[in-house]
């Protein structure tokens, strides 16, 4: 048995480069797949090497399966040269499996397939024309043309599409991208995912990649989910459970709800700022200069405020990544231009409510404020804090 083959788990969810780079590193997760792995890394294999010959790795993290499918796949490491073997003690799921593989491959191109041959092997060539044709990820789709499921029940039919409406309904924005956001079997350019904190929960990874990869062009191909020959189903009432809680927590952090309260909490000093210096600015007992010029320069002594904060808090993560004066003073320069966007809204917002609807002065001011918050904080996490200038 080769135990070098057998390699160690990693302990962190970040896809990272490697020195020694390949083209292609396919990742196979398994449990009790022992009467499958030697015939699918069989097939595999001789499809590859008509393609990308020594261009290519295999890639088994097993839970620890019963039939220990992990002995087995060692052992054909002496006549798969290509193949690696990671087998997992403590940790189990799919998508946690397709994750730590991925951590240690060294592919250019990062794949994953299932180890039942529900997945049809040659369906690779299609998927990597794709792939040479620059698409970014290539998914193989039982919902686009040439694909379908082989022998379905009309409840398991009915459970898959009421799955993907309802993944529609919480993240249309991610799940409406493909036509089969359940596919398990995908292949996606590294460079996609470098960075990103993957987190999945269940058996969908192909979600987690879609919310979280830097995804530019997708491209799908059929393919026809044949019936399992050997093994048990691992479809379990759990699995759809966990898919649910995956769905709710991916648009949660998508949301970025904890930031966000963040920076309606920096908002709210600044609006202790901005109201004070209105008063002290516009009220008839103090300096009493014309409402518009009050606001503009209350407003500007709240943004410099409320950068300072979020800088050192909302977004200290991003912020300790980016460091240097210079760097800091670009966010400023950025943080400034966007809220003097939000404040021409806010100037505009807070005379209609003052002279339209003949508002007090300050109620105008904490509505307009509000109003403009979600544009600030959405503006200022796509350009100011930009998470893609992480190095």
């Amino acid at each position: 048995m080769n135990l070098e083959k057998l390699i160690p788990i990693p302990t962190h969810n970040d896809i990272k480069s490697h020195d020694d780079p390949i083209l292609f590193s396919l990742i196979i997760p398994t449990y009790n797949e022992g009467k499958n792995i030697r015939n699918l890394i069989e097939q595999i294999t001789q499809l590859l090497e008509q393609i990308i010959p020594n261009e290519y790795e295999l890639i088994i993290v097993d839970d620890d399966s019963f039939d220990r499918t992990w002995e087995i796949a060692l052992e054909l490491t002496e006549e798969y040269p290509c193949l690696r073997v990671m087998r997992r003690e403590k940790e189990k799921g799919l998508s946690t499996a397709v994750i730590r593989g991925w951590q240690v491959a060294r592919g250019e191109i990062l794949g994953v397939i299932d180890a039942d041959l529900q997945h049809p092997p040659e369906t690779l060539l299609n998927l990597w024309k794709e792939i040479q044709k620059g698409a970014d990820l290539a998914v193989a789709s039982r919902n686009a043309e040439g694909g379908g499921v082989s022998d379905w029940s009309i409840l398991r039919r009915f459970l898959s599409r009421g799955a993907q409406t309802l993944g529609l309904v919480i993240l249309p924005e991610v799940i409406g991208r493909v036509s089969d956001p359940m596919s398990g079997y995908f292949l996606v350019r590294r460079r996609c995912l470098l960075g990103c904190r993957l987190s999945p929960l269940g058996y969908k990874i192909l979600v987690e990649v879609l919310g979280r990869g830097k995804i530019g062009w997708i491209a799908e191909v059929g393919y026809v989910f044949q019936e399992r020959q050997e093994g048990e189903s691992k479809v379990t009432k759990k699995q759809y459970i966990d898919y649910i809680r995956h769905l709710i927590r991916l648009r949660l952090s998508l949301w970025q709800i904890t930031r966000f309260i963040r920076f309606g909490l920096v908002g709210l000093s600044g609006v202790f700022v901005d109201m004070t210096f209105l008063y002290l600015l516009s009220d008839p007992t103090t300096l009493a200069l014309p409402l518009t010029r009050s606001k503009i320069i209350a407003a500007e002594l709240a943004i410099i405020n409320n950068f300072l904060w979020n800088d050192a808090w909302t977004f200290k993560d991003i912020s300790l990544k980016q460091p240097g004066k210079r760097k800091k003073i670009k966010r400023l320069i950025k943080f400034n231009i966007i809220c003097l966007g939000g404040l021409i809204l806010n100037v505009l917002l807070l005379n209609f409510f003052f002279n339209v609807f003949g508002l007090n002065r300050y109620i105008a001011n904490l509505i307009s404020i509000a109003l403009v918050t979600v544009w600030n904080y959405w503006l200022n996490l796509k350009l100011s804090w930009r998470s893609t200038e992480i190095s």
